[in-house]
């Protein structure tokens, strides 16, 4: 496939874990350069392996990772992560957690201190700078663990479920602000997550994984009129139910299949010593 305008070029990428277990095979995609692109499939599909596999926090068993152009080798500034688990130190303050990443590229204090700054009003958390994980709720943890990642100005932010442990109220308002912060700062950003509200609602562009092992069943345009700005009655348009219905039914039978392989699992019919979640 093409790389001319990709800033991400996954192609016939395989993760095996041991002789008998295959997590992913034969994945080919593109993330186009500033593009906000969802992941979705059912437990044990591979997702966040292939986050990792991006991350250059695991290798692959076959295929090739580009990012513009240039093999993935492992972990490195030009990507930012955000995980479920905000993952903050607790030692540190919500500005000096977003300063870590600056202090890794030799950035000096002064510098940090401003670009921190800059993030934490970004991020809706101007005045909360000195506060420590602790003194944060869950939805400020997680805004402070996104503007640690975009600090240091990676080429792109890959989030796995970022707002899955959220309740229903924050997650949505955190959905906003990333979808104000992704058109602000222009990132090319790869999006996991179980919910397929979420992934119409975030996507561009939505890529349905299969179940174990991982394969690229359907990439679906998101193709919703936003207006200017983020409304938040899109939900409730008859194209967003549409979008909603087509990538439920791309993922209905891949659902079932994976329970199928769960119900094996805990019956001691799976391979012993094979992953149940990736």
């Amino acid at each position: 496939m093409s790389t001319a305008t990709a800033k991400l070029t996954i192609s016939g990428l395989r993760k095996e874990f041991g002789d008998a277990f295959t997590a992913l095979d034969d994945i080919d995609l593109e993330v186009r350069d500033g593009e906000f692109l969802v992941l979705v499939g059912p437990s044990g599909s591979g997702k966040s392996t292939l986050l990792d596999l991006v991350g250059g926090l695991a290798t692959p068993t076959a295929g090739h990772l580009l990012l513009d152009g240039s093999p993935i080798t492992g972990p490195g500034l030009d990507r930012g992560i955000v995980f479920q688990q905000y993952a903050l130190l607790p030692w540190r303050t919500a500005r000096g957690n977003i300063e870590f990443g600056l202090e890794a590229k030799g950035i000096r204090r002064r510098e940090r201190r401003q670009i921190a700054q800059h993030y934490l009003e970004l991020v809706g958390l101007d005045g909360f700078g000195d506060r420590y994980p602790s003194q944060l709720s869950g939805g400020m943890k997680q805004r402070v663990a996104i503007a640690r990642s975009l600090a240091f100005d990676p080429q792109v932010l890959l989030m796995d479920e970022p707002f899955a442990a959220l309740d229903a109220q924050t997650r949505e308002s955190l959905q906003d602000e990333l979808l104000r912060i992704w058109r602000s700062t222009g990132k090319t950003i790869l999006f996991i997550t179980h919910g397929i509200d979420e992934a119409v609602y975030l996507g561009q562009r939505v890529a349905v994984l299969t179940s174990r092992p991982g394969r690229i069943k359907a990439i679906v345009d998101v193709d919703l009129d936003r207006g200017d700005a983020a409304g938040t009655d899109i939900r409730s348009t008859e194209r967003f139910r549409e979008i909603r219905h087509e990538i439920w039914t791309l993922l209905h039978d891949e659902v079932a299949r994976a329970q199928g392989l769960e119900r094996a699992a805990l019956s001691g019919t799976a391979t012993e010593g094979s992953p149940t979640h990736v």
